[in-house]
This record gives C-alpha cells, sequence and structure tokens, in this order.
C-alpha cells in the first residue's frame, strides 16, 4: 500500500502544470530536462499560446491549403566545433532534418543563421560551411536562404548555428502522444549515448583510450522504413537529443497519460559508452543522440520494423527496449537484469551541457 501511495502522489503531481519561479537563468534550464519544461511550460508556453505550440512536438504541424507543412527550428551551441564523427555544421543540418521527419514529415527546405564570434579563422567558418552543405546534399534538402551576424570578440564561442526545416506532412499518418495505446511496443533504432560521450571525450574530461564517435546522422532512410512497414500503426516518433532516452519516454509517458516499462538487458548500448558513463556516474538513457529513433508502434507490427531496421546499416542493433502499459500512469518503470524494478524520472538537468 505504501508503495501504491506514493505512485498515486507521483501520478498527481505530473498532472499538475509546471510553475516557472527561478528568478535567473541557468545552465540546467537549457539542458532538456525537468528545469528546461518548467521554463518552456510555465513560461513561454503560456505566453505564446497557441494550437500550433501546445503538443510541444520536434516539429509543428500547420494548416497549408488542403495539407499540412511541418515547420521546427533548432540552435546549436556544441563545444568543441568538431568532434570524433562530425562538427556543429554537419550537426545543425542533421538535426533539423531529423525533428521534420520525426513529425513524419518529407523535409523540403531549411533556413541556416551564423553567429560568427569576431576573429574567427576563415578556415574555420569554410570547414563548417562545406560540412553543411555537403550534410545538406547528403539528405537531399536544399539549404535555401539565412542569415548572418558577427559578435564582439569573446561574445560568442567562436560560432553558433541556427536552423530551420520546412517539410511537408504525410496525410496518411496522425503521429503524437495522444495516439498511442497500452500494448504498443517502443522500438530504438541502435546504440545509445554515443553523441553525448563522443563529446565528452572531444573536451578532454576522460582520458580513455578507446574511440567513441557521434552518430549524427540524417534519419531519412530509417523513418521511410519505419514508416513502409508500420503505415497507420506507427504511432510516435522522436530523436532522442538532448535528454536522451529517458527524458524522451518520461514525456511520452506524461503527455499520453500512460506508462511505460522498459527491459534493461534490451538496451542497446556500447560497452565503452557504458564504461565511460559508469566512470562519470550518469546513466547511459540520460546521454544525448544524434543519430537515432525512438519509435512507438502496434504490437502487431514491432517485429517486422526491426526486422527491417537491421537491413540497414545504422539500424543494425534495433530493438524492441519497452512497451506501453496503462499502469503506472504518466511514469516510466525499468525492469533490471537483477531482476528488480526502478523508476526512470525525468533529470533536473543534463549532466553534459553543450552537446549540441
Amino acid at each position: 500500500m505504501t508503495e501504491q501511495r506514493v505512485l498515486d502522489t507521483l501520478e498527481q503531481a505530473r498532472r499538475r502544470p509546471p510553475q516557472f519561479t527561478a528568478d535567473h537563468i541557468d545552465m540546467s534550464h537549457g539542458a532538456g530536462g525537468k528545469a528546461t519544461h518548467k521554463l518552456i511550460e510555465g513560461l513561454v508556453l503560456p505566453l505564446f499560446d497557441n494550437p500550433a505550440l501546445a503538443p510541444l512536438s520536434d516539429a509543428a504541424l500547420l494548416p497549408f491549403g488542403e495539407g499540412r507543412l511541418a515547420l521546427t527550428t533548432d540552435s546549436f551551441v556544441v563545444r568543441p566545433l568538431i568532434f570524433p564523427g562530425g562538427s556543429i555544421g554537419e550537426l545543425a543540418i542533421n538535426g533539423t532534418v531529423n525533428d521534420v521527419l520525426m513529425a513524419g514529415a518529407t523535409p523540403i527546405g531549411i533556413s541556416a543563421a551564423l553567429i560568427v564570434e569576431e576573429g574567427l579563422e576563415t578556415a574555420v567558418l569554410r570547414r563548417e560551411l562545406e560540412a553543411m552543405a555537403a550534410a545538406a546534399r547528403k539528405a537531399g534538402v536544399p539549404i535555401a536562404c539565412g542569415d548572418t551576424k558577427v559578435v564582439e570578440r569573446g561574445k560568442g564561442d567562436e560560432l553558433y548555428i541556427i536552423t530551420t526545416g520546412v517539410g511537408i506532412a504525410d496525410p496518411t499518418l496522425s503521429l503524437g502522444t495522444t495516439t498511442v495505446r497500452p500494448g504498443d511496443k517502443i522500438i530504438c533504432s541502435g546504440s545509445i549515448g554515443d553523441h553525448g560521450v563522443a563529446i565528452l571525450i572531444a573536451r578532454g574530461n576522460l582520458d580513455l583510450e578507446a574511440e567513441v564517435y557521434s552518430d549524427t546522422r540524417a534519419l531519412t532512410d530509417l523513418v521511410a522504413a519505419v514508416k513502409e512497414v508500420a503505415g497507420t500503426q506507427l504511432r510516435f516518433m522522436r530523436d532522442p537529443t538532448r535528454g536522451g532516452v529517458g527524458t524522451v519516454l518520461n514525456e511520452l509517458a506524461r503527455d499520453s497519460g500512460y506508462g511505460v516499462v522498459l527491459w534493461e538487458e534490451a538496451l542497446p548500448v556500447n560497452e565503452v559508452v557504458n564504461g565511460a558513463c559508469e566512470i562519470l556516474g550518469i546513466d547511459p538513457l540520460y546521454v544525448a543522440n544524434e543519430g537515432k529513433l525512438l519509435a512507438v508502434v502496434d504490437q502487431s507490427v514491432a517485429e517486422d520494423v526491426v526486422r527491417v531496421l537491421h537491413g540497414i546499416e545504422a539500424g543494425a542493433e534495433a530493438a524492441v527496449i519497452g512497451e506501453v502499459r496503462t499502469e503506472p500512469a504518466r511514469m516510466v518503470l525499468m525492469h533490471t537484469q537483477f531482476g528488480g524494478t526502478r523508476m526512470v524520472d525525468m533529470l533536473i538537468g543534463d549532466p553534459l551541457p553543450r552537446i549540441c
């Protein structure tokens, strides 16, 4: 009974609208966890309140003629600019393309704005512009417009990139937290935490000889495969960037009103990433990814989706990692490898800031 009372109290707390009471903004407010949610839902959303913004998904769906457009925007402040497996320019394009794809839409154009710090070497800027151009060509999405601003030395940390993406929504799909049902399976397309750990090693915070590469990539082929196999049985998609898989699944549980149950032995985590997280005392579930997707599909098609993803190089480690259940409402539980159960809550902030 005591355990049930605790669960009931937590569930009631998650029903309450967040209140933003902080007097100043700190780093946790931009980290994608509870502090970010309080900022967005307690301050920003009430002021900008409108039906397009209310779902707080990766991309808004706007009516356009007889169809809908998907619209998303993102800013990239990653440090360092270059990291194993990618750089800020490539990351900016891939991240924006992926946000459009997660809405089930087809990207058709990108806008890019550069905030350049005075003193940045021209060779560095050229390198990142080339990386952006190459990523856009690979994704098949043109960089159609943009803007450039230069700020004083010491005011911009070399280079920030802000990107906006637009796409055409698939009229056959209705994706979102309101469409998931108990019994639906949760699929992860591959190993988690690679990007965040790669950034950490690039910063010199960890003395590791093993190499870890960012998974930054456009998810076009993976999304196409999921849509083709699942069709209208596809309920929800999200790329677990800031806050990682744990944060996305907490958002899913909270907004759907259902519970999420995970199986620890099913989580795809590379050994080096897992070791690095153990050294730091953090959970790979909360580490950012830039080339993975989470999909919720009807249980009848889950194994077929995984089998098709295995035929794509980037989906070779895809797995069903959990399912949606009626209880415990609005919470995420993990069945551990040792036969126990633990709660997977949303962190206040991100243990690894400035990673995207």
